[in-house]
């Protein structure tokens, strides 16, 4: 059994083969445990030659590594910074000019001005050696920090969960206090901060040419703004091109289910991510869990397609997964799993289902990330 092998797999193996696998993965896995040091294999600047806008099969990797690898990515947003003077954002808002990150958002700006593609920029992509179309990539997500003080949230007519009545485009400058974890919203009003990859993705087949990463793509991820994807998730991504080509971007530093202001509080983080190649997954479409709950995603461009989406995949997952028949496995739906709506605001919006862990009694137990909320 592969030493990577999570619960999900574990779940479906018969009694004797489940504890002789609990305690290879147990003594297998390479994952710190939360509070354990975390040693970085390789880190990886957002600098433009680091970057891509659009996923495509034919983008060259920034980085190789080994099944097993911890990455540290370093990810930016350019919220703010307009092009005829793009460092007037931070002297208006007291931010120094000299700061590692601010200088990384400032050549980014002067690349896009000079001729890179505009957009949302991503981290890699990062070619994951033996994995194979047909795999599945496991990205375990060990930590994420924000790299700036400071976050934009923005929106403007025509944009958002209410379009038509926002009456002129606006940004706020919200600034953090990262030691006590919260977005200064206001005088009065503090917002806990909670940090994530609003896009993550691996590499569409090369028939499928250069994607935007701004919708989200059940197959392969992107733009998914799923807030549960967190410290302490783990990600599955059907491997479509050799390599699997992952990508990250789009960080945020909090943002509440729906998104429905147009975008989050958009900052710029660094996430820790571990990276598996798993030969004895296969799936469809992107899925997560963590240390409380499987998390399964439903997206189309229509609300109640999504939705359709969603009920469907969780349907397939307890039929597959935790042996369920389709009637079961509906009325389980009905009564136990929570269906939240992940975000209204790109193209295609998204509806995700949140399965307990604690509903199955046979649930594997080892998960790389104990103690984990929901939440985080």
């Amino acid at each position: 059994m592969n030493p990577s092998s999570g619960p999900s797999v574990l779940a479906r193996l018969p009694y004797a083969l489940l504890c002789a696998s609990i305690l290879a993965w147990s003594a297998g896995t390479a994952a710190p445990l939360r509070g354990a040091a975390i040693k970085p294999d390789y880190h990886l600047r957002s600098t433009p030659e680091n970057t891509v806008i659009l996923m495509s099969a034919d983008n060259a990797p920034v980085l190789k590594i080994k099944s097993g690898a911890i990455v540290e990515i370093d990810t930016i947003c350019l919220f703010g910074l307009t092009d005829d003077k793009p460092e007037q954002f931070f002297i208006d808002n007291g931010i120094s000019l000299d700061l590692p990150v601010v200088q990384e958002m400032l050549a980014m700006k002067k690349a896009m001005l000079a001729g890179m593609p505009k957009g949302t920029t991503m981290t890699g992509p990062i070619y994951v050696e033996d994995a194979q179309p047909g795999d599945t990539l496991e990205v375990r997500i060990l930590d994420i920090k924000s790299r700036t003080n400071f976050g934009v949230n923005q929106n403007g007519p025509g944009r958002g969960g209410i379009p038509d009545l926002v009456p002129r485009p606006y940004s706020k400058v919200v600034k953090l206090d990262l030691k006590r974890n919260v977005a200064l919203f206001s005088d009065t009003i503090e917002v806990p901060l909670h940090q994530f990859q609003g896009r993550m993705a691996v590499s569409p087949v090369k028939e499928r040419g250069k994607l935007p990463s701004g919708p989200p793509y059940p197959d392969i991820g992107g733009n998914m703004d799923n807030k549960y994807l967190g410290k302490g998730a783990t990600v599955y991504f059907p491997v479509q091109v050799d390599g699997a080509l992952f990508q990250t971007g789009d960080p945020h530093a909090v943002q509440g289910n729906g998104e429905v202001g147009q975008s989050a509080l958009e900052s710029s983080n660094t996430v820790t991510m571990q990276f598996f190649v798993r030969k004895d997954m296969h799936i469809k479409r992107v899925e997560a869990e963590n240390a409380t709950h499987f998390i399964i995603m439903g997206m189309d461009k229509d609300l109640n397609k999504a939705s359709h989406e969603a009920v469907a995949n969780t349907v397939e997952f307890l039929q597959q997964r935790k042996g369920l028949d389709f009637f079961d496995s509906l009325s389980l739906c009905s009564l136990a799993v929570d269906y939240e709506v992940t975000e209204v605001v790109d193209g295609t919006k998204g509806i995700h289902a949140m399965i307990a862990k604690s509903l199955f009694k046979d649930a594997a137990p080892g998960y790389w990330y104990p103690g984990a909320s929901a939440s985080q």
